[in-house]
């Protein structure tokens, strides 16, 4: 302890594996994790829990904790006063869920660190994100802050407590209105979309801009069911935009988390395992559309970063990069001209900075993101050089890497891969997803129960609804991309999981946290798609694939159920549904079916070349009295729109009359 402030220099986030909480271990701020030890302590001392979330590449949190929580000061305020709890939100995102939905409520915005002031029954009285150490521009500083809910604490307390009861008590009200599914919203998204659009530099609303790369995927579907090329227009021209941009790293590949501008300059520098999985779709999507080599490169592109940066050597995939480098945000990305001379030659340099727009000037703080917003040809030319500036500049400053694997995230990497090795024929991007798979097998899953996370030999707490939802779609994906039935198989058992431990039977829609996992104030159902689709959203699209797939009759009254419930939950905005609007297209007008009677194994492995990832494809080994090989050879039986074609041994030549 330390005799000066009486604050203690570690705390009871030692021994943790989250990366995040382990930035904390150190601080003279007593931190527990989120334990029954805590609020037993709060109880016994009669002190108010302060609950800080947040994660480990998250540049405001650090801002903060360099401010506050390794402040003695301050800490002794927070030691004297309060019981502090450190939470990684994404490793436990029930506890995000919770208190961010407070927060929103309370304050009308929320974001990370999440600060958060309740009482020892988890009950929140008080909510904000970040603050200063002290008061500036209106806004209070942090140790006021602490002062004043302190003096409100011995002074009003039964003030605060009503106010905590009656915020429990709303958040625990169900909703009682019920709806039928109705594909009128999905007219309604795409109105949404056009109203929103920039048609000038792409995306959707006023910075800052997420990539969202599933609202681009819904607008690309829209055009393949409806031929609506206003939709194409929009995608890709925000999907060039984003490469274009400095949101997108030109010298080592992969996309940052979003643009803190219009122009996709300037973006927040962290780089999300989850945006890059989704961006790979959406390039891959859009390579199947148009046939341009440009969008493939580019998933490509952003793939490889992965293998190279992102994967651990038994095959799962880490979670970020940080945005910060020397505790200065964006300095590992920009360059000075005089750097790219001394690398690759003046004469030489002078063509790639103007290229990529590194001058003298900068575009961000008085250097440059390289980017080709203003670069007439944006298709390349350059790449020879790229080596040697991307050993330079990892030599010249460090990244934190968070280098926990996660479940939900992994998953949507190996359905990305799946993609990407349809699309560019690639059979390292399979190898990939199914190496990350069977990782999630053997370190994140027991019987039929997944777990959050994984890090120095350790997995985290029980899955909750994201970690099952993104799941069964990597190995619907998975079996898309191999046709092995095995991947089918899992999928079937996992979802029949969810359902048993996450599914409302009475109104619908799945809890994000299960039967298994821990009991908080109270058990939200996450329907909107943010920075990534929704668990509910997902598993609206597995339930509605796997009908589709599998023809199990016992799904839907569940299908039903949840396309009703997510359908009341998207009718005031249906834009912020995108992925169940995917999923709803997808019932109403159901992809086309492909019935592969197969002779030799070997038969099948064109296949997920020639369809794209959204056809039901069945394979049979062996001949059927409904389905029979045609001049003694593999045959395929193709059905869309409630019509048959009929059977061929040409699966090319067939497909493409649809």
């Amino acid at each position: 302890m330390n005799s000066q402030w009486g604050v203690y220099m570690s705390n009871y986030l030692k021994g943790q594996t989250s990366p995040y909480l382990l930035q904390h271990a150190e601080n003279p701020v007593n931190w527990y994790p989120w334990c029954e030890e805590a609020f037993e302590r709060a109880k016994e001392e009669n002190k108010p829990v302060f609950l800080s979330i947040g994660y480990s590449t998250c540049h405001w949190c650090h801002v903060m904790a360099h401010e506050s929580f390794e402040d003695y000061e301050t800490a002794e305020i927070l030691n004297k006063y309060f019981i502090s709890i450190k939470v990684d939100k994404e490793e436990r995102p029930d506890i995000d869920s919770v208190y961010m939905a407070v927060c929103q409520a309370l304050t009308g915005s929320g974001g990370w660190p999440t600060s958060i002031f309740m009482t020892p029954e988890q009950k929140p009285f008080f909510a904000g994100t970040y603050f200063p150490k002290e008061t500036r521009y209106g806004v209070i500083g942090f140790k006021e802050l602490l002062l004043k809910i302190n003096e409100k604490w011995q002074n009003s307390r039964e003030e605060l407590l009503r106010s905590s009861d009656s915020i429990a008590e709303a958040f625990n009200r169900e909703k009682s209105e019920q709806v039928k599914a109705d594909a009128g919203i999905i007219s309604e998204a795409i109105e949404l979309y056009r109203q929103s659009y920039d048609s000038k530099f792409g995306g959707f609303g006023k910075a800052p801009k997420f990539p969202a790369a599933h609202n681009l995927l819904f607008l690309m579907k829209h055009y393949e069911k409806s031929g609506d090329r206003q939709s194409l227009k929009m995608a890709e021209h925000t999907l060039i935009q984003l490469y274009r941009g400095g949101i997108f790293d030109h010298i080592g590949y992969g996309f940052s988390r979003y643009s803190t501008d219009r122009y996709y300059l300037v973006p927040h520098f962290e780089k999300m395992l989850y945006d890059n999985a989704l961006l790979i779709m959406a390039y891959c999507k859009a390579f199947w559309l148009t046939e341009k080599e440009f969008y493939r490169e580019i998933a490509e592109k952003t793939a490889r970063f992965i293998l190279r940066e992102m994967t651990s050597p038994e095959g799962g995939f880490y979670s970020a990069q940080d945005a910060d480098s020397e505790g200065s945000e964006g300095k590992y990305y920009v360059f000075e001209p005089e750097e790219i001379e001394a690398v690759i030659g003046k004469k030489e340099a002078q063509e790639f900075n103007r290229h990529y727009s590194i001058t003298r000037d900068g575009n961000f703080e008085g250097k440059s993101i390289p980017n080709l917003l203003n670069s007439v040809d944006y298709h390349g030319g350059f790449e020879a050089y790229l080596p040697e500036i991307y050993e330079y500049r990892k030599n010249r400053y460090t990244l934190h890497l968070d280098d926990k694997i996660l479940t939900s995230w992994n998953s949507l990497m190996i359905a990305a891969m799946c993609w990407l090795g349809r699309a560019a024929r690639g059979d390292k991007f399979l190898s990939a997803a199914v190496m990350a798979q069977k990782f999630i097998e053997n370190n994140l899953c027991h019987g039929n129960t997944l777990f959050v996370s994984f890090r120095n030999g350790k997995h985290g707490q029980r899955g909750f609804l994201d970690d099952y939802a993104n799941y069964v779609f990597a190995l619907i994906e998975l079996y898309g991309a191999s046709l092995e039935q095995e991947y089918l198989n899992k999928a079937e058992k996992f979802l029949q999981k969810a359902i048993s431990d996450f599914f409302d039977q009475k109104n619908g829609g799945f809890y994000l946290s299960g039967k298994d996992n821990e009991t908080l104030i109270m058990r939200p159902k996450e329907c909107y798609d943010g920075a990534v689709p929704s668990g509910n959203s997902v598993m609206a699209y597995n339930i509605v694939r796997l009908y589709q797939l599998t023809g199990d009759k016992s799904l839907e009254p569940v299908l039903k159920k949840q396309l009703d419930f997510m359908s009341g939950e998207a009718a005031a905005y249906p834009a912020g549904y995108s992925m169940f609007v995917c999923a709803l297209y997808d019932y109403v007008e159901p992809p086309a079916e492909v019935t592969v009677v197969c002779r030799e194994k070997d038969d099948i492995k064109n296949i997920p070349f020639i369809v794209p990832p959204e056809c039901a494809v069945k394979v049979l080994y062996g001949q059927t009295d409904q389905y029979r090989y045609i001049n003694n050879k593999t045959t395929y039986y193709i059905c869309k729109n409630h019509m048959c074609l009929p059977p061929s041994n040409d699966l090319a030549g067939v497909y493409d009359k649809l």
